[in-house]
């Protein structure tokens, strides 16, 4: 009984209403750009409320078919807000638990100091050998990479210069490898606490790209779990959201 009453005390500190029992366990599908911010919120949840998250990070578009062959995950942390919606129509997720958890910024990024410059003219230079991108066709945030190059008029002058990541995780990896010199990737892998990590960046203008609305779901399989349920909530709060705002995130 004195257990019950500190896990509940333990809940209601973080700021939602559980009345799970402590102690369960939940499988997260999060896309690849949410990683680090998703380390900071499994670990402020686990060590308030006592349950147990696991997380899988990859592309937004894997997971879904992930997802549709029978995939256990309880929860999908989409990096847009059309797979979620499908995974609803489909029957896939709970219908009325979809929701915007936040919504992400698109950066490009050189682990050089200086080679960025702040207004993005060093694509329109090409004085480099490959820029990275996320497979457009996987992840939201390749699309947008690609949506910004069209707007600026650069996709043909690039096209030979393009290096592709499965994921964002992955386009993350080629540049800070120098594999690429540059690459398109999210604001949260090269961002904390209002100002960049290292190297060199230009924040893409919002109005090149739409707009990176990520949407949360609770998948059916995690219909009665109590952990993933108790997770969503949390990610409603003040306290998640002060999480998300330092690697970036906007609402």
């Amino acid at each position: 009984m004195n257990l019950k009453r500190h896990c509940i005390s333990l809940v209601l500190a973080l700021g939602f209403v559980s009345l799970a029992v402590c102690g369960q366990e939940t499988s997260i599908a999060v896309a690849s750009n949410f990683s680090a911010p998703m380390q900071k919120l499994v670990s402020t949840f686990q060590d308030a409320s006592g349950h147990h998250i696991k997380v899988s990070s990859g592309a937004t578009g894997k997971f879904y078919s992930q997802i549709q062959n029978g995939a256990p995950f309880d929860i999908l942390l989409s990096a847009d807000q059309e797979t979620p919606e499908r995974i609803e129509n489909e029957k896939s997720g709970i219908a009325h638990t979809r929701f915007t958890y936040a919504t992400g910024v698109l950066v490009l990024w050189s682990a050089r100091e200086g080679f960025v410059d702040s207004k993005g003219e060093v694509l329109r230079n090409a004085s480099f050998h490959h820029v990275a991108i996320a497979d457009p066709k996987l992840a939201p945030y390749g699309q947008a990479a690609a949506q910004t190059l069209q707007a600026l008029g650069l996709t043909d002058k690039l096209k030979s210069k393009l290096v592709q990541g499965e994921n964002i995780g992955q386009t993350f990896q080629f540049v800070a490898s120098a594999n690429a010199e540059l690459g398109f990737i999210a604001l949260s892998q090269v961002f904390l606490d209002g100002k960049l990590k290292d190297g060199s960046a230009w924040i893409v203008p919002s109005d090149l790209y739409r707009p990176l609305h990520q949407d949360a779901i609770l998948l059916n399989a995690g219909k009665d779990n109590p952990a993933a349920k108790a997770f969503l909530a949390f990610l409603k709060t003040d306290k998640a959201k002060r999480i998300m705002q330092a690697y970036g995130y906007q609402f």
